[in-house]
Order: structure tokens, then sequence, then C-alpha cells
């Protein structure tokens, strides 16, 4: 394989992201088209992509926000969304699967905590299914219980990363 280059997302990696996106969660789950295009625009500081031989093969993004609990729907359409927000919030991190269990992931989170951190953020905030929870400890994040959220009608944990 190539080399992997993580870098900022730009507005011309949409189609790719989205079919990242939607080769890693369920059509429940999924963003959509329009809602990855709003991630870009608004907050291209909080979205970065993995690319091979110039495709995209792997994104995260996020948001940055004062709120400790995250799960609030309106937040992944970047309602409250606020770039000056002491906390980050992932929403999705995705590789295609024919480029999985390469450690491209775990690049793309490092570059996301490092970016968090150079910009002065308390935490790093997440919610993953019950499956993840001990890859995210791996990464330095802790279990913070059961989320609030029923996004795409599934159980989420709270994990969190503390920068300070």
């Amino acid at each position: 394989m190539s080399e992997v280059i993580i870098r900022q997302v730009q507005s011309k990696d949409l189609d790719e992201c989205y079919i990242v996106e939607t080769s890693g969660f369920s059509p429940e789950e999924a963003a959509s088209k329009e809602t990855i295009q709003l991630r870009i625009d608004t907050f291209p500081q909080g979205f970065f992509v993995a690319e091979v031989d110039g495709k995209v093969i792997g994104m995260v993004n996020g948001a940055a926000t004062n709120k400790d609990d995250i799960s609030d729907e309106e937040l992944k359409q970047l309602i409250g969304h606020d770039a000056g927000g002491r906390n980050m919030v992932i929403f999705a991190l995705a590789v295609l699967p024919e480029f999985q269990k390469r450690g491209i992931a775990k690049q793309l989170m490092l570059k996301f905590i490092e970016e968090a951190g150079q910009n002065k953020k308390e935490k790093v905030l997440l919610i993953c299914k019950q499956h993840l929870v001990a890859y995210y400890a791996g990464l330095g994040f802790v279990h913070a219980g059961l989320s609030h959220s029923t996004h795409g009608g599934a159980e989420w944990h709270e994990m969190r990363l503390s920068l300070k």
C-alpha cells in the first residue's frame, strides 16, 4: 500500500467522504451527504481524511462545543457548534473496509486529538457502541457510561479524553 496521508478535508472530498461514511455506518446511523457537506463547510478544522494515491479511504469529523453532554442529536447538524468551545466532539470515524486493520483509524484519531490539543480544548468526547469501548480506551479515552443518545436506534457509550 502506498503512503497514507492525513490531511484536512477539502470541498472536493465530499463524494468520497460520503462513500466512507456509508461503508462504516448503517443507513439509520450514517450522515447524509448534505450533513457531511455542512460539516466540511462549517468546521473543516475538525474534519480530517486519510488519503492513499489521491483517494479518500478514511475520515474523522466533529465539532466544538461547551457542552459536556453530547447526546443531543442537533449537534450532529452543527446546531450548538461553537468553534471556540472548550470541548471537541467526534461524530464519525470510518475507514473503507478494504483498508481496515492497518492503523489508519488510529492515525486519524491521533491527528484529531493533536489538533484539539493545539487549539487548547479541554476534552475530546465521543459516543460509540459497546464493542468499540476497548478500542477507544486504548487511545486514552475513559468510559463515562451509557449515553442518552438513541441515534439510529442503537445503544451508545460515552467516552472522554482529557487534554489538560
